[in-house]
């Protein structure tokens, strides 16, 4: 469970997030939308410590993000919007096992998480292929990996299709459905629900770091207008 508290947050005294309460429970799939500027980025990042709260607490499982921040990025796996901004090795095996190495895991664990996650992205058998010579797509599909590979209870992925080409984006939908069905948290941050509207369980829509909408997703669709986020056609 990601629990925040009364959570605020600025840069350079601007507030981007004001006193926003939410709870996300394990193993729903939720959408978290809203205009460039809405907090949703900013929101995402307190879930692993990548930020820290100027007011109020991010709780993972209970733990305070900020006492126990290792913690916190093991049970949350992050997908950035630009997978390369994420990516610390040059090939796809050693990129992926980089997140269980920290974790002082044995080689024959390492082994397995990164066999596994690569399974699940169906990218087995291409660990020593240049990350750089992979197409745009495939790369989102490291980067999920990456974060499969730690093995988390929840995945969260910043605006995940941003610059995929349509069966790029088929794929990555496609494994965002088996990792739900298997039991993953999924929390997908968009401006756009055309493409994952029907996979949701619920539908957090968030407007000047706050909360305007959290409802199941047909029940968010009505109530979307002037929150410039593009709904599917109905």
């Amino acid at each position: 469970m990601i629990e925040f508290r009364a959570v605020s947050f600025g840069f350079d005294e601007v507030a981007v997030l004001e006193e926003l309460s939410l709870t996300i429970d394990d193993g729903e799939f939720v959408l978290l939308a809203g205009a460039n500027g809405s907090g949703k980025t900013t929101l995402i990042r307190h879930c692993n410590g990548l930020l820290s709260p100027d007011e109020g607490e991010v709780l993972v499982d209970g733990t305070d993000v900020a006492e126990d921040p290792v913690a916190a990025r093991t049970t949350v796996g992050m997908v950035f919007q630009h997978p390369r901004d994420q990516f610390v090795s040059a090939t796809v095996g050693t990129d992926v096992a980089f997140g269980p190495e920290n974790l002082g895991l044995s080689r024959e664990e390492i082994d397995r998480r990164v066999a596994a996650a690569l399974e699940a992205v169906n990218l087995t058998g291409r660990e020593d292929e240049r990350i750089d010579a992979l197409s745009g797509g495939e790369q989102s599909r490291v980067a999920i990996a990456g974060a499969l590979a730690m093995e988390p209870a929840h995945l969260v992925l910043d605006e995940p299709f941003t610059g995929l080409d349509e069966p790029a984006r088929r794929s990555v939908l496609s494994h965002l459905e088996s990792l739900s069905a298997d039991g993953t948290g999924v929390i997908v941050a968009t401006h756009d629900l055309r493409d994952v509207h029907a996979l949701a369980d619920r539908v957090i829509v968030m407007r000047d770091g706050r909360v305007a909408v959290d409802e199941p997703p047909e029940r968010a669709l009505e109530s979307l207008e002037g929150l410039d986020v593009r709904a599917p056609r109905c």
